[in-house]
């Protein structure tokens, strides 16, 4: 009679998984201890509110993710505690097209301003830094 019991409560447990393992399983992060970090530090959020890493993540709840000023908010479609490959990672999660659209207006700024920016290549050779005096000394 405990047979089923057991066999319910892999499923159980399967339903839900620690926020770091989801975050590493999804590829936000490369390892957990990175993840767990990033926890932590408030980088990540549970349904709007801070977690720790080994509060569960359920389907259909929502992850706001920031990393260099870019923030991804997501709604888990799905729970693993394994890593596979991208396109399996893919499948974990749905960003809401909000979040897409802000992080792609945020990307669209930062090439501007760095089309705008002066580049340099550092400092000068010898034989620029020659060119630069011959130019500047004339008359």
């Amino acid at each position: 009679m405990s047979r089923p019991e057991r066999e319910s409560a892999p499923a159980a447990a399967s339903a839900r998984v620690r926020l770091d393992k989801w975050l590493w399983a999804a590829r936000f992060y490369r390892t957990r201890s990175v993840a767990a970090q990033a926890i932590e530090a408030g980088q990540v959020r549970l349904n709007d509110e801070r977690a720790k890493p080994a509060h569960p993540v359920r389907a259909g709840d929502t992850v706001t993710v920031r990393r260099q000023g870019l923030a991804w908010v997501v709604v888990v479609a799905a729970v693993s505690d394994r890593r596979g490959g991208a396109p399996d990672a893919a499948k974990l999660y749905a960003e809401t097209a909000a979040s897409t659209a802000e992080r792609e207006e945020e990307m669209l700024r930062r090439r501007a301003v760095a089309t705008s920016d002066p580049h340099t290549d550092g400092r000068p050779t010898k034989r620029n830094r020659r060119k630069l005096e011959d130019f500047l000394a004339e008359p």
